[in-house]
């Protein structure tokens, strides 16, 4: 059985008149139908796939001899590359864009080999603490500066990092939302630098650009903690975030506000350095829901987060070309319309298992309004634990429900953990390629 997909980023086998990545990515976020349904895998870091399982999938592929690492391009949650050779293969249409600096705060660069507990390859920054603890783990340090307390711990035997909590007593007299702010600042001239060279790079491939620039976390839980900062001050508890929502609200307005003035200006000097080069940019990936209904009250989401998104995302659809992305897990069925209305042009990852989330019914109530950027598989249930009959049978549906009338870019709901089948895998962008071709066969034009 081959794999081979339509290359994605040219024109196809060399053809004038057929459709570059970009052109089809653009198409479906503007709610028409393209040649086929475009696809992301590693656009975005919430698009991607574990280190471990894109070893195995590059294998499986027979792209690399046995024992070739793959890089890991984002620490948190350890992703691994998602090289163009791998993305021409599979008819990869979007590649991403971020900053220098990962999540604890040093670069991607001057990489190292190591293997994880499983035995996996991999290529690590040259700043990665590869030494185990005594019991096992490994402890990440911000900006790896072991004087500091750890930020971050692996846990032995494990294969992503989880954020260690560093709360001081909390003095309602003293609190200051500037605390909250102090890892968020004026893009480096570095920085755009960087940006400007990975458009450089990627324009030329065809492909649509993501852009997770930075900067505009508003509620994330997971830089809540502050992982690049030596000594976070500020509300860094997640629990004492959370519950802040309620009884602090004025508090996290004044955070926000901070945030927004920074992001805005950011994003003015961002545009000025890559122009519309970018096709759709990462606003916020702010967790709203949980698998049983939403995290916080429709009432919460207007008054705290919805002034703010609606000021990036104004500004950007005034200023730019760029498209507006939210990234937000869990069921955010009643929180939609005032999602919709605060201006986001894309969601992801569109958990379909979660209550009220049902794919028919999104599409029917928002299809015409955002882009689902994402929902193409269940990640929790049937990509891990299905059969490859399984897996291409929902991949099936979800395009058939999604697809049509464009309006769809096709990515597994949330990452490709590690642990999954590889079979499962080869099946998943198989059934893409078989059954995302417009136009749909089992779906209305």
């Amino acid at each position: 059985m081959s794999y081979l997909a339509t290359p994605s980023g040219g024109r196809a086998h060399g053809h004038p008149d057929a459709m570059t990545s970009r052109e089809r990515v653009d198409l479906a976020l503007a709610h028409v139908e393209a040649d086929r349904v475009p696809l992301d895998l590693g656009g975005g870091l919430v698009t991607g796939m574990h280190v471990s399982s894109v070893y195995k999938l590059r294998q499986a592929l027979k792209l690399d001899p046995p024992g070739t690492p793959v890089k890991v391009i984002e620490c948190y949650q350890m992703l691994g590359e998602i090289a163009p050779d791998l993305m021409d293969l599979l008819g990869v249409d979007v590649a991403g864009i971020t900053r220098i600096n990962n999540a604890y705060g040093f670069p991607n660069e001057d990489w190292k080999e190591w293997e994880a507990f499983d035995g996996i390859p991999m290529l690590v920054p040259g700043l990665f603490p590869t030494e185990r603890e005594p019991g096992g783990d490994i402890l990440m340090y911000p900006c790896m500066d072991r004087s500091a307390p750890p930020c971050a711990k692996m846990p032995a035997a494990g294969f992503y990092f989880d954020a260690i909590i560093r709360q001081d007593p909390i003095d309602e007299a003293t609190l200051d939302p500037a605390d909250n702010c102090e890892e968020f600042g004026p893009i480096s001239d570095a920085d755009l630098a960087h940006l400007q060279a990975q458009v450089q790079r990627l324009m030329p491939t065809g492909r649509a650009i993501f852009g997770d620039l930075g900067g505009m976390s508003f509620g994330d839980i997971a830089f809540v903690p502050g992982p690049t900062l030596r000594h976070p001050k500020g509300i860094r508890d997640l629990e004492q975030w959370y519950m802040s929502l309620v009884s602090r609200p004025r508090y996290v307005y004044d955070v926000f506000e901070r945030q927004c003035d920074i992001a805005l200006a950011n994003l003015e000097r961002i545009h000025a350095a890559v122009g519309d080069a970018i096709t759709a940019v990462f606003v916020t990936g702010a967790d709203f829901g949980t698998q049983q209904g939403p995290l916080i009250s429709p009432k919460t989401y207007r008054n705290l987060f919805k002034p703010f998104h609606i000021q990036v995302n104004d500004w950007i659809h005034a200023h730019t070309g760029w498209k507006c992305f939210i990234h937000s897990c869990g069921s955010i069925w009643r929180l939609l319309d005032d999602i919709v209305d605060a201006g986001f042009d894309a969601l992801n990852p569109v958990q379909c298992s979660a209550e009220g989330m049902d794919a028919r019914r999104l599409k029917e109530t928002y299809g015409d309004r955002i882009t689902f950027w994402g929902g193409g598989i269940d990640t929790q249930h049937v990509l891990p634990f299905g059969t490859p009959d399984e897996v291409r049978a929902m991949v099936k549906e979800r395009i058939e429900t999604f697809g049509p009338g464009g309006g769809f870019i096709f990515n597994t709901i949330h990452n490709v953990q590690a642990g999954v089948p590889v079979e499962n895998i080869l099946a998943m962008y198989e059934a893409v390629r078989d059954y995302g071709t417009y136009p749909l066969a089992g779906g209305a034009a």
